[in-house]
Parts: structure tokens; sequence; C-alpha cells
């Protein structure tokens, strides 16, 4: 028998965990979407009319030019963006409908590659290529993410992660010179 839930302010939303690799698509009112960022990227698409939407979350762009692998890699923006896309439209909604946010893309070591900046200009230039509209997008910087989405709504709340440490424990050091008597027995 179905049920429909009635939502109140006070009632919990049936939280799902987009984890890397993953694309989810959902039309349920208590449903939200979650995910943490650093220099990964989250597309969060809504349909208005059909209320529907979906995230996904991927770890790098493209797969390397010199890789020989043909088999499908789900970590790989390329395959991830379509196939959210994809299970959009398989569920009732619309491109021409598509309403995108964009999410992470962060350089959180600052030591290494900027692979955050190419995962956010891939995801940008995918959204342009396909003529999605960017309604909101949050990319870049040096802190991690944290993404809530409410498919049915289009609603997103993208809170930053800031780089705060505490300070680093001084090891206590031993005395130059032993101060004192010592009786040995």
């Amino acid at each position: 028998m179905f049920e429909q839930r009635i939502l109140t302010d006070t009632t919990p939303p049936d939280r799902i965990t987009v984890m890397q690799g993953q694309a989810v698509v959902s039309g349920e009112l208590g449903t939200e979407m979650s995910t943490v960022l650093g220099s990964c990227v989250a597309l969060c698409l809504f349909d208005p009319e059909a209320r529907l939407g979906g995230m996904n979350h991927f770890l790098l762009a493209e797969p390397p030019a010199t890789s020989s692998n043909t088999s499908v890699d789900e970590f790989y923006g390329t395959y991830l963006m379509e196939l959210l896309v994809n299970q959009m439209l398989g569920k009732g909604a619309r491109k021409s409908r598509l309403k995108a946010h964009l999410y992470g893309g962060a350089n959180v070591n600052r030591n290494m590659m900027r692979i955050g900046t190419a995962n956010a200009d891939f995801a940008r230039s995918f959204v342009q290529r396909e003529g999605i509209e960017l309604v909101r997008s949050d990319l870049g910087g040096n802190n991690a993410r944290r993404v809530d989405f409410r498919p049915a709504s289009g609603q997103v709340r993208c809170r930053t992660v800031e780089d705060r440490f505490a300070p680093p424990v001084q090891p206590n050091t031993r005395p130059a010179k032993a101060t004192g008597d010592v009786e040995l027995f």
C-alpha cells in the first residue's frame, strides 16, 4: 500500500550519502542527498516541473589521455555527468527544464597539482556544452564543502569546512641537565 509522507519542519529527512563514483536520482519529498567535497565536484540537477532531482560526485574530470583502459571508470566526470543526466531523463525529466548547481573543486592540498581547478573547469564546460542552466555554483578555493540537496524541491545548502586545525602540540623537552638530588638504594 502506498503511503504519502507528510513533511513538517520537525520531520527529519531520509538522508542519502552520495559517495565518490555515484549518481543518485529521486523525486521523493522527504529525501535529502548529502556529500562532502574537497577537490571532487558534485553536480546537483533539478527539473522543477517533474519535481525530480539528482546528485553525482566525481573524483577526476577525465581519464589520462595515455590510459589504455577501455572499460568505463565510474570515478570520472566524463562518465558520471552523462549518467546523471540520463538517469534524470529516464525518470521523466526534460533536458530543456534542467537546472544545475555545481559545488567543490577546491585545491585543499597546496603542495599538489590543481586537481580541483581542473574538475571545476570540466564541470562548468559540461553544463554549458549541454545547454543546462547553471543556477548556482560554489567552486574553487582551498576549503572542503558539505552539500545537502533536496531533489524534489531543488533546495541546496552548501557549507564550507574551514581549514582550522589545532595548533601543533609541542613535545616536552628534557632538561639539559638533571636538577635535584637522587638517592640510590
